[in-house]
């Protein structure tokens, strides 16, 4: 495996966002991954007035949801200045920042299997202090890399951990419901036995 990625550059996002031909996924696609997620935390019952996107990219979450959602309030942030002003996202760095808001759900999508140890589980102290309901998180792991993803249009300078790794920094935070949902551990919502783990 190699090094973990340190630039967020026009060619990454080239490559793997936008050419047809490379890219991992179209609009099409990832606006049915919003739609399935905030359809199944409206489900559970969690009113949605304000979403937190950490590592936004080119803003596809909150486009839909600024469509599909009236209304409901959308922070997102990225660490290249260049995309932040090119995509209206602030400037973060979520292993360091902490916002004194409190969001419905965070969404951290592709971003920890870049970081280091222990900026991941900063990162995942900061998400967790800014919840107050759903966490979506998408991370991919050791096992994912061997044996699910497609490496022609995967950046596979990740980090290439277990998931008992991450799973391990969630636990004391979250339960995890599915399909990459978590829900916090004091939140107010009750799930059936087989709908979140214990």
């Amino acid at each position: 495996m190699t090094a973990p990625r340190e630039r967020f550059d026009h060619a990454y996002y080239e490559r793997f966002y936008l050419d047809p031909s490379t890219r991992v996924s179209d609009d099409e696609q990832h606006a049915r991954l919003v739609s399935g997620v905030v359809s199944l935390v409206e489900y559970f019952g969690q009113p949605l007035m304000r979403v937190l996107d950490v590592g936004a990219g080119l803003g596809r979450w909150g486009r839909w949801i600024a469509t599909n959602r009236l209304g409901v309030e959308v922070v997102s942030t990225e660490l290249d200045p260049e995309v932040c002003k090119m995509y209206g996202h602030e400037q973060r760095d979520i292993a360091k920042w902490r916002s004194r808001k409190k969001f419905d759900l965070v969404i951290c999508q592709g971003v920890l299997p870049y970081l280091g140890d222990r900026d991941v589980a900063a990162a995942i102290d900061n998400i967790a202090a800014m919840s107050r309901g759903f966490f979506y998180l998408e991370a991919i792991t050791k096992s994912d890399l061997e044996d699910v993803v497609d490496k022609s249009v995967t950046d596979l300078h990740v980090h290439a951990r277990p998931g008992s790794f991450y799973r391990a920094l969630l636990r004391p935070h979250f339960r995890a419901i599915g399909a990459g949902l978590h829900y916090v551990r004091d939140g107010e919502l009750s799930f059936y036995e087989l709908e979140a783990s214990r």
